[in-house]
């Protein structure tokens, strides 16, 4: 397998095809792409089989990429709109594996005090908790509300424990019906730094990107599924992810 020292789906499929000289689609590998305007694209890859997965080094699922050029500048209109595109194939991939009424854990990795790394919990700021609400103040919660709950469980240099053994804990007593983890993603391109974001419905492996490899949080070792959101804040090639 080739060394692709990438998270991006689209990366690896790339490099492999380069590698090999293959100008079709890879075997096991189905992908579109759709272009909302200038600035804004979605890239679907759709791993459908186990030579799929051997030939780019990730598990069979979907992995949507989301391109947002000029990010950096862009106005609140701009802004508005990828989040809106965002929210979209969230709520798709979601709805694969649950109903609307599921409840459920949104998790932020990472390392608040190095900014490469701080994303996570910085969004589990922002994310608005009901699982609290729902249970003793129904009487104020829209009727539909999905149980939401929210955690950063900081980092092994901070815990001395693996995130896998915190959110095991956390599932078994929380019991919600899908996971949905914020982290920061590690690509090849430097010009994808601020402006792309990967969703996928396989989980994660933690620092797999840099070479710094943790326990995997997936559905196989959590028995839920797990959805993974990604923003591009390293590159492999940037002093700060090596």
């Amino acid at each position: 397998m080739l060394n692709f020292r990438t998270d991006l789906a689209t990366e690896r499929r790339d490099l492999y095809k380069k590698a090999n000289k293959i100008e079709d689609e890879i075997k096991g590998i189905e992908s579109e792409r759709e272009e909302i305007d200038e600035n804004l694209s979605i890239e679907r890859v759709k791993i459908t089989s186990n030579e799929g997965e051997k030939a780019i080094g990730k598990p069979i699922g979907n992995y949507i990429t989301i391109d947002i050029k000029n990010l950096k500048i862009a106005q609140e209109e701009e802004i508005t709109k990828s989040a809106d595109v965002l929210s979209r194939e969230l709520k798709k991939i979601i709805d694969i594996h649950v109903d609307s009424q599921s409840s459920a854990l949104v998790v932020g990795l990472g390392n608040i005090y190095v900014t490469p790394d701080s994303l996570g919990p910085k969004v589990i700021n922002e994310i608005e908790v009901t699982r609290h609400v729902i249970k003793y103040l129904p009487q104020y919660v829209e009727e539909g509300t999905r149980e939401i709950s929210a955690i950063s469980p900081g980092v092994l240099g901070t815990t001395g424990l693996e995130t896998l053994e915190i959110l095991k804990g956390i599932v078994e007593q929380v019991n919600p019906k899908i996971l949905i983890i914020i982290d920061a993603l590690a690509s090849r391109s430097i010009e994808r730094i601020s402006s792309t974001i990967q969703i996928s419905d396989t989980g994660i492996i933690p620092g797999a990107g840099v070479g710094n490899t943790r326990a995997e949080i997936s559905e196989r070792t959590l028995k839920i599924p797990v959805i993974a959101v990604r923003y591009s804040n390293c590159c492999r090639n940037s002093s700060a992810c090596k």
